[in-house]
């Protein structure tokens, strides 16, 4: 019996353990950096198992090494663990027990596919060359993230490549999907108050009107996509939240303004950015007001390496699991995905894995009727563990 076979007759004996440890950890979500119990349950697992569990980064970030019995490379594999501020709709025998909080994005699913696989990577280790670590990551939902706290803790010493995954709502359950090069957007968000001077409605000659030159700011936003951006580029340029609640007969001395920024090409982020700012001056000569901005780019593009990631395509194409439908370029996603500071490292590819339910019913990620069908985790778990033992064979 081949390696692969044995992994592969493992995985099919252990989904119902995988869809078990998927359900508790959705019955118990935590938000982001406070995944105290989450990351307590997953290191419970690891215990009496051949590895070394490390604690790592600057929240509850965990690390698994695996030693194989051979010399060679070392493959990390990562999944999220964290959840949302979402109050979940579905009436499951498994439903969040946390109000106001949900695995509405599938993290429950990372993390359970990876806990399994681990085991049973763990029991084939002896025959492995080289090594394997697992990367149990908090906190992908909010910036500043979790990658940038165990990257700075030394989670990939001598990592040679990063393999990761993310489930999708989108695509039919058995279909895998990828893509090449600049695959997720980057994300900024911008907050920015413009004060100015209040008065009464009957006299604006003796005001300067925030809620006007807020106004302005906005409309004004809608010429950087439109006219400062090259159109086979990609930007978008949101404005989530506009705060001038008030009277009806008083002019707004201040107004705050909350927006979002995704791009695809890291200089297209600093050309929106210089954008922004520039509106931003006119506005308050126009308008006679002064504005104070905050600016945070977090999450940089998440650059999959062009030849780890067709390696992992034509590995994947060829393995012949009944599971796997088909493997298709899925092209660039607009969410962004902290993943993406492991791929400025060192060479990375996060793929994607179909769970679309059997009905084919629109279940969004983030949503409180989030969704997926079950039977993602086994095929998650055959495509990664796949890889990593062709990463890791003779």
């Amino acid at each position: 019996m081949t390696l692969q076979t044995e992994l592969m007759q493992r995985l099919n004996a252990a989904e119902d353990e995988m869809i078990a440890i998927r359900r508790h950890l959705h019955a118990h979500p935590e938000l982001s950096f406070h995944e105290k119990e989450t990351a307590a349950y997953i290191k419970q697992f690891y215990q009496g198992l051949d590895c070394q569990v490390s604690d790592c980064g600057d929240g509850y970030g965990i690390v698994v090494d695996i030693a194989g019995g051979y010399p060679g490379p070392k493959l990390a594999l990562r999944a999220d663990f964290d959840a949302l501020a979402v109050q979940e709709a579905n009436e499951l025998s498994f439903k969040s027990q946390n109000p106001g909080v949900m695995h509405a994005c599938g993290h429950d699913t990372h993390t359970a596919y990876l806990m399994v696989l681990a085991k049973h990577l763990i029991a084939l280790k002896s025959q492995l060359h080289g090594s394997l670590r697992i990367l149990h990551q908090p906190a992908e939902e909010v910036s500043p993230g979790g990658a940038k706290g165990m990257i700075a803790d030394g989670c990939l010493s001598d990592v040679s490549n990063v393999i990761g995954l993310h489930v999708m709502t989108s695509m039919p359950t058995g279909t895998i999907g990828y893509h090449l090069g600049e695959s997720q957007t980057g994300r900024s968000n911008f907050t920015v108050k413009f004060t100015g001077k209040g008065g009464h409605a009957s006299m604006p000659q003796l005001a300067n009107d925030a809620i006007v030159a807020g106004s302005y700011f906005v409309t004004a936003l809608q010429t950087i996509v439109a006219r400062r951006i090259n159109p086979f580029d990609t930007a978008s340029v949101t404005i989530g939240s506009f705060d001038g609640a008030g009277s009806f007969n008083a002019i707004k001395e201040s107004i705050t303004i909350k927006g979002d920024v995704r791009v695809m090409q890291e200089s297209t982020r600093q050309l929106v950015r210089a954008q922004v700012e520039q509106i931003i001056h006119g506005v308050e000569a126009m308008f006679g007001v002064t504005a104070q901005l905050n600016y945070d780019d977090n999450y940089p593009v998440l650059v999959n390496d062009p030849k780890l990631t067709q390696h992992v395509v034509s590995v994947l194409g060829q393995a012949n699991l009944p599971e796997i439908s088909a493997v298709t370029d899925y092209g660039p996603q607009d969410p962004s995905e902290d993943f993406a500071y492991y791929a400025q490292q060192v060479p990375s590819c996060l793929f994607y894995i179909g769970c679309m339910p059997d009905d084919h019913a629109n279940h969004p990620h983030h949503s409180p009727d989030f969704l997926l069908n079950e039977k993602c985790l086994l095929i998650a778990a055959k495509a990664a563990g796949t890889v990593a033992l062709d990463y890791l064979s003779a």
